[in-house]
């Protein structure tokens, strides 16, 4: 017994990313040179005993909260916060990754999703209400370190220099029940919020208007700090970055005619305001 049980304690160890192992051993490093125990620094950031070993041992990730209070009580001189955006991008799965990374320095991003709400554009609600409904089924840690990872995505939409976004979403989004009616109108609201950004414009595909080329998929198209065009395009916990020029500029032509085809900007905020208030 005492043998599987090792057996599987190595294997998860083995799944660790390497950035968690690295932050914990700082933290721990820096904890045994401020003389503290694991009990006294978990007081200190208000984490359980437990958590704190969790994150030293590299099984756990370092939330921002975290990193902010134990830089304070350890004095880290900023070595913890440094590794926090890596921390978060292995919150991320695998396949994923890649495209975060290049998302991350973007200088326009453009998209098109006929089914559900964009993650840079999603509640903290309609998130955990989304990966809730995965299946196989996510533990409650998962769940949330998915949720945290997509709300730390969204730093996309404020940081400075400002990105271009455009975001095609299909009505069929806005009317899908995710979650509670609560959960639905705080989404509804929340776009509304985002659409007023300077850098955001939020276009509705109407349901109404027969067959269009976005209900092939959803699809981006980012350009990046070098000016090339990247898309990627992903299914069914699939995804896939893609660089060849003459696909990715198929990619650019179909969203410029769903931009065509959609509600322009004015439309699209009465008709999410009205389903706001319906909901």
């Amino acid at each position: 017994m005492g043998t599987s049980r090792q057996k599987k304690q190595r294997a998860q160890d083995d799944d660790r990313p390497g950035v968690w192992v690295a932050y914990g051993k700082l933290v721990k490093l820096w904890r045994n040179k401020s003389g503290l125990t694991q009990q006294e620094l978990a007081e200190a950031v208000g984490y359980s005993c437990d958590q704190l070993a969790s994150i030293e041992q590299g099984r756990r990730p370092a939330k921002s909260a975290f990193t902010d209070a134990a830089e304070v009580r350890l004095k880290a001189g900023g070595t913890l916060a440094v590794l926090q955006d890596d921390v978060d991008l292995a919150k991320l799965p695998l396949f994923f990754q890649d495209f975060a990374l290049i998302e991350t320095e973007a200088v326009s991003r453009f998209s098109s999703d006929p089914l559900l709400i964009p993650g840079l554009l999603q509640t903290e609600d309609y998130a955990r209400a989304l990966f809730s409904e995965h299946c196989p089924p996510l533990s409650d840690e998962m769940i949330e370190q998915h949720v945290e990872a997509r709300l730390s995505r969204q730093k996309l939409l404020t940081r400075t220099p400002m990105v271009e976004t455009s975001f095609i979403i299909g009505e069929q989004a806005l009317t899908s029940m995710a979650g509670s009616v609560d959960v639905v109108r705080g989404q509804l609201e929340h776009l509304l919020k985002q659409g007023a950004m300077r850098n955001v414009e939020i276009q509705v595909m109407p349901s109404d208007g027969g067959f269009h080329l976005g209900l092939n998929g959803p699809v981006v198209i980012m350009e990046t700090l070098e000016h090339r065009q990247v898309g990627y395009i992903e299914s069914q916990g699939v995804g896939l970055v893609v660089t060849d020029a003459a696909k990715v500029s198929g990619f650019a032509l179909r969203h410029g005619r769903l931009r065509s085809q959609a509600l322009n900007v004015e439309k699209s905020t009465c008709l999410i305001e009205r389903m706001a208030g319906e909901a």
